[in-house]
């Protein structure tokens, strides 16, 4: 039995990280399907004109998502201006890489309080109104949470801890009715990893993995999958679809990673390269997440 394609009609539906990239898509294809969305950020202007240009009545919000206290009071306004949320997407991140070794601390702290801790403010301050409409909460992934990659330590552990939060949180939820769902998502075509080619040791990281895994994805099919996933209410959403069986062989990566490393990057010399994308300047500033 297919999924009513007007179960998001008249819906409210939360997105963080909205300001472009991915959020901003998943918005849009929200909006299409009948959500009235509340877009979440730090770029406040881009998040004005996002919010704007949705075809259902939506709002933006400038926020931090690491601040516990001001995103409570977003999610109590987006309560009086658009109603309870039944839909939050939990999108915002970012990503830095670089060895570990010299790694500016305040970067590698940031990338996990954005990724990590970010979702984890955002789940608490939206459940009460999940918990109240019985619904559905997407937290957003990577395949860098099945299999980590040298140079982004910070990125993975934060990836790889959000995908805990999500399984932890779908078995407590379940009894409630409340859906959690976790997307792994592969390269996109994004401001992010348009910005990541810059640099050698991204272009280096990219150039050994197998080639399926080099792809890069259009942002729209991205967005339609993960909509998709939200319509269904489903626990796992892979893009693309060949990530789903590389959970079979996880136990697997971290040696096969190493090997790999050791033959390909011994002797290589990189250089950090700061919160990537124009969303990573802005967080660096504590403008964007």
């Amino acid at each position: 039995m297919g999924v009513d394609k007007h179960v998001l009609r008249g819906r409210i539906a939360v997105v963080t990280g909205a300001a472009r990239g991915v959020g901003e898509a998943v918005a849009r294809r929200l909006a299409e399907r009948g959500a009235r969305v509340a877009v979440l950020g730090l770029e406040e202007e881009v998040l004005a004109e996002v919010a704007a240009s949705l075809p259902t009545a939506s709002h933006y919000w400038h926020v931090d998502v690491t601040d516990d206290a001001a995103m409570a009071e977003v999610s109590e306004a987006v309560r009086s201006r658009l109603g309870r949320a039944s839909v939050v997407v939990a999108n915002a991140g970012v990503a830095d890489s670089g060895p570990f070794t010299g790694s500016d601390p305040d970067i590698w702290r940031r990338v996990i309080e954005v990724n990590l801790v970010g979702s984890s403010i955002t789940a608490r301050a939206f459940l009460p109104d999940l918990l109240g409409t019985r619904g559905y909460y997407l937290q957003i992934a990577s395949l860098a949470s099945i299999g980590a990659a040298p140079m982004m330590s910070a990125y993975c552990a934060s990836k790889a801890g959000v995908e805990f939060f999500a399984h932890s949180l779908r078995a407590e939820l379940a009894p409630c009715g409340v859906g959690v769902g976790t997307a792994y998502l592969g390269w996109t075509d994004t401001d992010m990893i348009r910005g990541a080619e810059q640099h050698a040791v991204l272009r280096e990281l990219r150039a050994h993995m197998p080639p399926p895994a080099r792809k890069i994805y259009p942002v729209r099919q991205v967005a339609e999958a993960l909509v998709s996933a939200v319509e269904r209410r489903a626990p796992t959403v892979y893009v693309p679809g060949w990530l789903r069986s590389v959970q079979a062989v996880r136990a697997l990566l971290p040696g096969l990673v190493t090997r790999l490393s050791r033959r390909e990057l011994m002797g290589s010399q990189f250089s950090a390269t700061g919160l990537l994308g124009p969303g990573g300047r802005a967080a660096t500033t504590g403008r964007d997440v």
